[in-house]
């Protein structure tokens, strides 16, 4: 029996394993834990080890690239059309297997373990950040209740906090207080958690060379520049500067039947976290840009003179996509003047 592709259903605990060969048919179906798993896979002789790019799915590729084998990573909408009938963990290993022999396929970059651990860090400052906006918008409830309002803004709130808390004539019982008081201070524990995180970015960014390219870019500064390396690498896995743009969801979605192209709204595919970033630092950086006597700050004109200003955030934020893929590609700064990438 000579096994060609094993495709691989991660679980928690068990792992489905469909085994091709050469002529596509299934040679062998396995179920086991993920220990048993690597030792299987080490036993097989040189093939390809296909899987959905899921949780643990970029840990055992590493593993089994040491074993000598080809990882093939896709994203699991890729592979749900060839899953066969009703759906099971044995026909899902078995639709990895299979369509990881398109030669059209579309796979996921594999991440090394300082990419994912960048990513991590992010996503554990976006749920402190959660957190704290949930804790900020109960406090207002809570005053509110009582007919107190706070104008917007996290500043607003702490200062309007000093009087109410140190006072007994607001008509807040001193329950409420102290409860309020308790809030605060929890507050301030995240924002020190918060500001911990963002100064390990930026001295990150500071010290590698592919954040330090990307934050020459306006709008993208030390958090934006190190969640597109952990998420991207060298942006490699990209053949231009538009498919990480489309791989963020920031394109229009299409609609084009008999020839007439149809464009909507942007997709939204991808990387939620990423593309909230960029908009984010799109927004930021619009008022300068569309002052600027640069080529980006004319475009920006000519597109607010007939776009909502949200429709020139989200093409700016698309922009700066296609940018960042051509600074990590060529290995230079951005020149803002120019509106390149600087050789």
């Amino acid at each position: 029996m000579v096994i060609a592709i094993v495709g691989i259903d991660l679980g928690k605990n068990s792992c489905s394993v469909a085994a091709l060969d050469g002529n596509g048919a299934v040679a062998l179906r396995r179920r086991m834990s993920r220990a048993k798993l690597v030792e299987f896979v080490e036993r097989l002789p040189a093939c390809v080890v296909a899987m959905e790019a899921c949780c643990g799915a970029h840990h055992l590729g590493r593993v089994f690239e040491a074993q000598g084998h080809a990882v093939r990573l896709m994203s699991p909408e890729y592979v749900q059309p060839y899953v066969k009938a009703q759906k099971n963990d044995d026909r899902d290993a078995e639709a990895i297997a299979e369509a990881a022999t398109r030669p059209t396929m579309r796979f996921v970059a594999m991440k090394q373990e300082a990419q994912l651990d960048m990513q991590t860090l992010h996503r554990a400052r976006s749920r402190l950040v959660n957190s704290r906006t949930r804790l900020i918008n109960q406090m207002r409830a809570i005053l509110l209740e009582r007919g107190i309002t706070v104008a917007k803004g996290r500043r607003a709130l702490a200062v309007a906090l000093e009087p109410l808390l140190d006072s007994e004539d607001t008509g807040l019982s001193s329950r409420m207080r102290m409860l309020l008081a308790d809030m605060r201070v929890e507050w301030e524990a995240l924002d020190t958690r918060i500001a911990t995180l963002d100064r390990e970015f930026v001295e990150t960014a500071r010290h590698s060379a592919p954040e330090r390219r990307l934050a020459t870019i306006p709008g993208i500064g030390a958090l934006n520049a190190t969640a597109l390396v952990a998420a991207v690498g060298e942006a490699d896995g990209f053949a231009h500067g538009r498919d990480l743009a489309a791989w963020l969801g920031l394109t229009p979605r299409q609609m084009t039947t008999g020839g007439k192209p149809r464009l909507g709204g942007i997709t939204k595919r991808g990387n939620v976290y990423l593309r909230t970033m960029l908009i984010h630092g799109a927004r930021a950086a619009l008022p300068g840009l569309s002052r600027s006597d640069t080529p980006l700050g004319a475009w920006l004109r000519e597109l607010m003179a007939r776009s909502h200003v949200n429709v020139a955030v989200v093409a700016l934020a698309a922009k700066l996509a296609r940018i960042a893929w051509a600074v990590l590609r060529s290995g230079a700064d951005y020149d803002r003047r120019a509106g390149a990438a600087a050789t």
